[in-house]
């Protein structure tokens, strides 16, 4: 598959759709290669924290990409600056796959996933009307951005359990906590490359390392090798901001057998 990104403002334009606010959730917007809606749980808790899940349906063939996407790829992005109430929505990723076009490598899923998100809600007790743009990039033999437009009354239809159990599915689907016997440790690198080593319950052979290249950064594909009976993870960095940022730090997933978990890394 050739990753080409068809991003005109037309093909843009002719992607977008507004649902209507009929719900707590959101109906579906179809496209050649798929359809995406969004799903809330309606109320939020007491912190201002409202769940919800962009689900994205892919047809057969049909592909989607990780938070980091490579350099050819759209990742994922939800824009809730028309809502009202809502400060920020912030996406979750499950584990995704290693993928190889025959151009480039990149990290995304060949199969329907929802990505969880969590709206932040300036006032609980006050009205929410959610406004969101979503972009996603989806894949056949190319790459064109899907876009669509959600209008969403949380308030409406909020006890509906099938949205509730797509949303606890999705939060379930989540990698969990990385951990002493599950997860990375960074090892002395250079200006060019990023070096981590892999703990992983059980044999390593199966394991793969994917890191988000955020904040100024782009990583190339790790490299895998076993050195002193570890598994050790090369990353080549190909761009790097001129000073590091003063966020916590680099997300990664680190999968191994059907079995993943995710972290935090110091920035190289």
């Amino acid at each position: 598959m050739r990753s080409v990104i068809i991003m005109a403002s037309a093909a843009l334009a002719l992607g977008a759709a507004a649902a209507s606010a009929e719900a707590s959730s959101s109906e579906w917007h179809d496209s050649e290669g798929g359809k995406v809606r969004i799903v809330t749980t309606g109320k939020p808790d007491a912190q201002g924290k409202l769940q919800g899940v962009l689900e994205i349906a892919l047809r057969p063939g049909w592909k989607t990409y990780w938070r980091d996407p490579g350099d050819s790829g759209v990742p994922p992005h939800i824009d809730v600056a028309r809502s009202s109430n809502v400060t920020t929505a912030v996406l979750a990723y499950p584990a995704p796959q290693r993928h190889d076009d025959g151009y480039s490598k990149w990290a995304g899923y060949d199969h329907p996933v929802a990505l969880p998100i969590a709206f932040t809600i300036g006032s609980p007790d006050e009205p929410v009307r959610i406004e969101a743009d979503v972009l996603i990039g989806i894949c056949e033999t190319i790459c064109i951005p899907l876009q669509a437009r959600f209008s969403i009354d949380p308030d409406i239809g909020s006890d509906d359990r099938a949205d509730a159990a797509v949303i606890m599915a999705a939060l379930a689907g989540l990698p969990g906590a990385a951990r002493p016997e599950f997860g990375i440790t960074p090892l002395p690198g250079d200006e060019e490359t990023m070096i981590v080593a892999a703990t992983v319950p059980g044999n390593a052979a199966s394991s793969d390392f994917f890191v988000a290249g955020e904040q100024g950064y782009m990583f190339g594909t790790p490299v895998k090798s076993t050195e002193a009976g570890k598994t050790i993870f090369t990353v080549p960095i190909l761009d790097r901001p001129s000073e590091a940022p003063s966020g916590d730090g680099l997300f990664y997933t680190l999968t191994n057998a059907g079995e993943a978990v995710s972290g935090v890394l110091p920035y190289p």
